[in-house]
């Protein structure tokens, strides 16, 4: 009976706590123009599919630049804001940091039409470095961002000096196991986020049910657009970039990536497109980091592997000391 109570009363408090985080959301603007980033941001002006755009980015560049470069790329359920520690880690370091929002993403357009692609992405960010007059970079990508970066590497080779995986999604091919679902079925998935639904999957999925009030934000980012009137064309754009990532993988060109590359994998992770729609059965052999990056690693030529047991999706959030220090050491070598 005393057990029960106690429940009871965890729950309420749970649910006050929830109700309070919901009042004092903020309603966010569709570009993010009332948030501000920790560094300046500029737009670059794009005409893509017979559409003006605009593409957001950071370029930070230190006193004491040693002329390498860095391109971070962020991943779906994020924008560049979110490596505000990265960047200013690699910045004492010298590198220049580039950190796009991709169209879709962020402080970019956002768009009632578009063909999203990881060709026409990785293009966008091609231009981007060919008007920061950049001709070599290394690209770090995190999950979504990692099948971008990878992308890229295959069109621009002679860019590309380095290549960096954090925890990237695309390890493996879900179209071989889960249902093909139409775009209207991931809009109308998107339509029906709120804050508790946003911080469950991220509290779950992310870190292993163990949250820290810093992870707040990136819960609040998402959930304060859906405060917008403008909510319909968010969740579109966010349904039209699932549909990309479920029907073009890049698992099997890993084999042809001539840059040397660094995964840096966190073992405990278990992200995959589409568990919802498969039986426990499958779902349990889907997103195994831990078997996904030793398999991974083997197909890229010269690559390494660095794992870090018991970190999640996030390692350069979750634990950053651990997540900076290999790649500093691969950027520099």
């Amino acid at each position: 009976m005393k057990k029960n109570i106690i429940g009871l009363l965890l729950v309420i408090l749970c649910t006050q706590l929830s109700t309070a985080q919901n009042d004092s959301l903020q309603w966010l603007d569709i570009e993010l123009a009332n948030y501000q980033y920790p560094f300046p941001v500029k737009k670059l002006e794009l005409n893509i599919q017979n559409q003006e755009l605009k593409m957001a980015y950071m370029d930070v560049k230190p006193d004491n630049y040693n002329g390498k470069n860095i391109v971070l790329i962020h991943g779906k359920n994020f924008n560049g804001a979110y490596w505000k520690t990265t960047i200013e880690a690699l910045t004492q370091e010298g590198f220049r940091v580039i950190v796009p929002d991709q169209i879709g993403f962020g402080k970019s357009s956002k768009l009632d039409h578009f063909h999203y692609t990881f060709q026409q992405l990785a293009q966008n960010t091609k231009e981007l470095l060919d008007t920061l007059k950049i001709e070599k970079s290394a690209i770090l990508g995190h999950s979504m961002g990692g099948m971008l970066a990878t992308r890229f590497a295959l069109m621009y080779p002679e860019t590309t000096e380095k290549l960096i995986l954090e925890n990237p999604i695309g390890l493996e091919d879900w179209k071989l196991k889960v249902p093909y679902k139409p775009v209207e079925w991931w809009y109308n998935n998107e339509l029906k986020k709120n804050y508790e639904g946003i911080k469950k999957y991220q509290l779950v999925n992310y870190y292993d049910n163990k949250w820290k009030p810093e992870y707040d934000q990136w819960v609040n980012l998402l959930a304060g657009w859906t405060l917008n009137s403008d909510y319909e064309t968010i969740s579109w754009n966010a349904a039209l970039t699932y549909d990309m990532i479920f029907t073009q993988p890049v698992v099997y060109e890993f084999k042809n990536i001539t840059s040397p590359t660094l995964l840096i994998i966190g073992t405990r992770d278990r992200t995959a497109l589409g568990k919802p729609l498969v039986s426990e059965e499958v779902r349990k052999t889907m997103g195994l980091y831990n078997e996904l990056g030793k398999e991974t690693q083997k197909a890229i030529p010269n690559s390494k592997l660095v794992t870090l047991d018991d970190v999640g999706h996030l390692p350069h959030i979750e634990v950053f000391e651990n997540f900076i220090k290999p790649l500093i050491t691969f950027l520099n070598n």
